[in-house]
């Protein structure tokens, strides 16, 4: 903003003493984002002490600012564990990294009850380099948590089901399959101009899988996708699938670098699951900028199949991807970073490898990923839509050579010469 006087463009132009009292209703607005955003934000001092607090992290600790505010370090809103936690790991590594993200701990309310959260901190440091404070991001995680344990309830109440009559399994089949959808986005969204297709196959009715996807909008111009596959099957893969999704629905919405979003999972899936139960995925992370009629498209991958793009003149590319490691395996994991222009007729493909892991033929070999090449290239150029169906009807063909979930998600845009729309599925 020009604060030496209104521009042409800014309201109140023209109108003498109107712009100091724009740029004071701006401050007022600022101001009360702050305090009731839809997250806690706290600064602390480098020893802890708790600088400022919004009225959201308040509210949800049932504490006033006069409790808080110089008289309480950060460490004495954790759990024991959490206090534990904070001294030996978050807080040394976020001074040696200057940030960390997407880290779970829990807070203690005036209650006493626990507040499950996620956090994002940043060390704020001077011109010179100096250290001054630590802003805090704090991100409500109670319906995450609750919604893990309700899959661990239901996993043993579908244990107990199995046992019984063939209506009770039906049952059974019944539940796996909501909770599966639960996982999955019911749609996808209606992004102006772009078309985007979806098809999730579920290898076994009885068992919970691993895969998912989505895509939103992250402004105007700009849209968000992942697709992934979280090792093994079950509760515990939904549960990892459930924090996955979360995790990185966040982690785009206050930075569009998928590398960087990539990291935030790597350390988040890190800190959840250690010990003698590892957990781990698979994803492919992007972000597509409208630019003219061009989707200008960067993405990142951690040890995921390379995504495809079947081009309006026919050829098919395959975005090279290789050396991206897989997430939540190593805690200083690389992931290769690509990029690529979507032109009008382009359509963009992501997969999981149930479809190149497919056995075929009467020896059982595995169909892999050239043979993907050859079959998309025997349908480029192809709208998002006619490719999932092609897929569908490959997938059916493996028979009972395809035994692992299989996730799709195509995204492009229209062809020059076609003036329809389809929405998208």
């Amino acid at each position: 903003m020009n604060r030496a006087g209104s521009g042409p463009d800014e309201p109140g132009a023209g109108v003498p003493g109107t712009h100091a009292a724009f740029s004071a209703l701006l401050e007022d607005s600022a101001e009360e984002l702050y305090e009731s955003a839809p997250c806690g934000y706290l600064s602390t001092l480098l020893d802890g002490t708790i600088a400022k607090i919004n009225a959201t992290l308040l509210g949800w600790l049932g504490l006033s600012r006069a409790d808080v505010v110089g008289r309480m370090r950060f460490s004495d809103l954790l759990t024991v564990g959490g206090k534990l936690y904070h001294e030996t790991h978050f807080a040394p590594l976020l001074r040696i990294q200057g940030h960390l993200g997407g880290i779970a701990l829990e807070l203690k309310t005036a209650t006493g009850s626990r507040l499950p959260v996620l956090l994002t901190s940043t060390l704020k440091k001077s011109h010179d380099g100096e250290p001054l404070l630590i802003r805090t991001t704090v991100f409500d995680a109670t319906d995450r948590r609750a919604y893990e344990q309700e899959l661990l309830r239901a996993r043993r109440a579908a244990e107990e089901a199995h046992r019984q009559a063939e209506a009770d399994r039906e049952r059974l089949r019944e539940t796996l399959q909501v909770l599966q959808r639960s996982l999955l986005p019911e749609t996808l969204p209606d992004i102006p101009g772009v078309r985007a297709a979806c098809h999730y196959h579920t290898a076994s009715t009885m068992q919970l899988g691993g895969d998912f996807y989505d895509l939103f909008a992250l402004d105007d111009t700009r849209t968000a996708f992942f697709l992934g596959d979280v090792c093994g099957k079950g509760p515990q893969a939904a549960a990892l699938t459930s924090l996955t999704r979360y995790t990185l629905r966040t982690a785009l919405l206050h930075d569009v670098d998928p590398v960087a979003d990539l990291a935030v999972l790597n350390t988040a899936l890190l800190d959840r699951y250690t010990g003698d139960d590892p957990r781990y995925c698979t994803a492919v992370v992007g972000v597509m900028d409208r630019v003219g009629d061009t989707l200008e498209v960067r993405l990142a991958s951690g040890g995921h199949p390379p995504a495809l793009v079947l081009r309006a003149d026919g050829r098919v590319d395959t975005l090279a991807t290789a050396g991206g490691m897989l997430v939540g395996a190593f805690p200083s994991a690389r992931f290769a970073p690509a990029h690529t222009t979507l032109q009008p007729g382009d359509t963009l493909l992501l997969y999981t490898d149930g479809l190149t892991e497919a056995r075929v033929g009467p020896h059982h070999e595995m169909y892999g990923d050239e043979a993907l090449e050859s079959f998309a290239a025997g349908l480029a150029p192809t709208a998002p839509h006619d490719l999932v169906d092609a897929l569908k009807d490959l997938l059916r063909g493996f028979g009972d050579g395809l035994d692992d979930d299989t996730a799709l998600l195509a995204i492009g845009l229209p062809a020059r010469t076609d003036t329809g729309s389809r929405s998208a599925r």
